[in-house]
């Protein structure tokens, strides 16, 4: 099956749709379109939030269409003067996977983070998602940790 050629480009702040595609395209591709479709940000938000320099969003482009894309959070440290790069979301489209439009999406973040002083980029993969492990660990070396989700509850509870 011939595909469209794929250009990766960084959001900004006049890039509503595009946030918007991506969050769709998450959506589908997570199994999840409640999370990233259920009560969307209004556009001023998305604004905002696209203009934040250590907030990198990328998508990969067929054409206009969105079908592929990450979203990824520069984190400043406080033991050293350097920061990381913490890769939240990446997903591509299943009918554009193993084309290599991740590799190069989690490329373009890769130069992004060095041009913003960062030391590396990290990323959480789930037990049993083997695609997005075999991925991570092509790129880079595997550690082993547990993570929690702590409610936020309001103080005095």
């Amino acid at each position: 099956m011939a595909t469209s050629p794929v250009t990766l480009r960084r959001l900004g702040p006049a890039d509503i749709a595009p946030a918007r595609a991506l969050n769709a395209m998450f959506g589908t591709a997570f199994g999840d379109p409640e999370t990233y479709g259920g009560a969307p940000p209004d556009g001023a938000y998305l604004e905002e939030l696209l203009g934040r320099e250590h907030i990198v969003v990328l998508v990969a482009l067929a054409g206009e269409a969105v079908v592929g894309g990450l979203v990824a959070y520069e984190l400043d440290k406080l033991e050293r003067a350097r920061r990381e790069v913490y890769l939240y979301d990446l997903a591509v489209a299943q009918e554009h996977r193993r084309q290599g439009i991740a590799t190069a999406l989690i490329g373009r973040l890769r130069d992004i983070a060095a041009e913003r002083g960062a030391w590396a980029v990290f990323v959480q993969a789930d037990h049993g998602d083997d695609p997005a492990i075999a991925l991570y660990e092509s790129l880079g070396t595997r550690e082993e940790v547990l993570h929690y989700d702590i409610a936020v509850e309001p103080a005095g509870r």
